[in-house]
């Protein structure tokens, strides 16, 4: 059979919530010269029988039911075994609009220079319901993408997605170390050998919710993002990147010696920080150590009584008197 255009890369890992309605809004594109791989990463639910029962009524389908290697093994496996010269990426809880593809695969033939384009989204609750999202869109030109690199703005949504296979692959593909923010490694690490940006409307329905991987890992996303910031500047500067042959992120402690300079486990926790504060599930976990060792090595206090008040609204008054006992300690 000749290969077709697109292949669709979509890991699955207990999705039965939202599958089918992820499934249907591919499979009901207008551009439909597409192969759809689906790798069921060891589901404990019912997403398996529902990705079967999918593939036998669509041939484009090609599914893989498998014990769980995690997302980066996943989506390099797909990378891997995609036919097709340019991958689109979708997640097993979001919408596409019908044109996605078709308008994605136009402006990738019109921009030969690009290798990645996402879109804009628009952002839904569990229930399909509009959700109220502050933040700035992704960016429309590179030059726009280079400057939300540098000053830590989104740069592109992970399942709105569509890249260039070979390019993806020359540059290594996902990097294991990187887990939970291993999208944003892999868009730095091509801003040096390709163009990046989004189609600025809104092809993907994104959806937000309590156990979603964002929301579920949160301090261990933020401090995977600041290294991988971190080893970029390296890049740019001539220098190896530390963290290319890594399987794993070392602590934050770690990172002056990895880095080979002093200062840069102090860096990480003043970028990662600020980014903690509204997540139940970082104060919660290790971004509360993480926060007040910030807090002891001078960091801004601005608006860390409102964290007490809301550790306390989250059900954690004993961390909540922690925090105060800190910030009363570090006046």
């Amino acid at each position: 059979m000749p290969a077709p255009a697109i292949s669709v890369a979509m890991s699955v890992y207990n999705g039965e919530r939202f599958l089918a309605a992820a499934i249907e809004s591919v499979l009901a594109q207008d551009f439909a010269d597409f192969e759809f791989l689906i790798i069921d990463d060891g589901s404990a639910d019912a997403s398996a029988k529902i990705i079967g029962e999918f593939a036998r009524k669509d041939p484009r389908i090609r599914a893989t039911l498998r014990e769980n290697r995690g997302l980066v093994a996943s989506l390099n496996e797909m990378i891997d075994h995609a036919r097709a010269p340019f991958i689109a990426r979708m997640d097993a809880d979001d919408i596409c609009r019908p044109d996605r593809f078709s308008k994605q695969m136009r402006f990738l033939s019109e921009h030969p220079d690009y290798g990645v384009v996402g879109t804009w989204t628009e952002d839904i609750d569990a229930y399909g319901r509009p959700y109220h999202f502050i933040g700035r869109e992704h960016p429309e030109t590179h030059d726009a993408f280079l400057a939300a690199i540098e000053n830590a703005w989104p740069l592109l949504c992970h399942p709105a997605a569509m890249f260039r296979r070979d390019i993806v692959r020359k540059v290594g593909g996902y990097h294991a170390a990187f887990r939970h923010c291993e999208d944003y490694d892999l868009w730095l690490r091509l801003a040096s050998v390709t163009r990046l940006c989004s189609i600025p409307e809104r092809l993907l329905l994104y959806r937000h919710y309590d156990n979603q991987v964002s929301s579920r890992h949160a301090t261990e996303q933020q401090i995977g993002a600041a290294i991988s910031y971190l080893a970029y500047r390296e890049r740019q500067a001539g220098r190896p990147d530390p963290t290319e042959a890594l399987d794993r992120l070392p602590a934050i402690d770690e990172l002056d010696a990895l880095f080979g300079r002093e200062g840069v486990s102090r860096w990480v926790r003043a970028r990662v920080a600020p980014t903690l504060l509204y997540s139940r599930s970082s104060l919660r976990d290790a971004g509360f150590d993480l926060l007040t060792r910030y807090l002891h090595e001078g960091g801004d206090r601005k608006g860390m009584w409102r964290v007490v008040a809301r550790l306390v609204r989250f059900g954690e008054p004993a961390r909540a008197l922690r925090l105060g006992a800190t910030l009363l300690r570090t006046t």
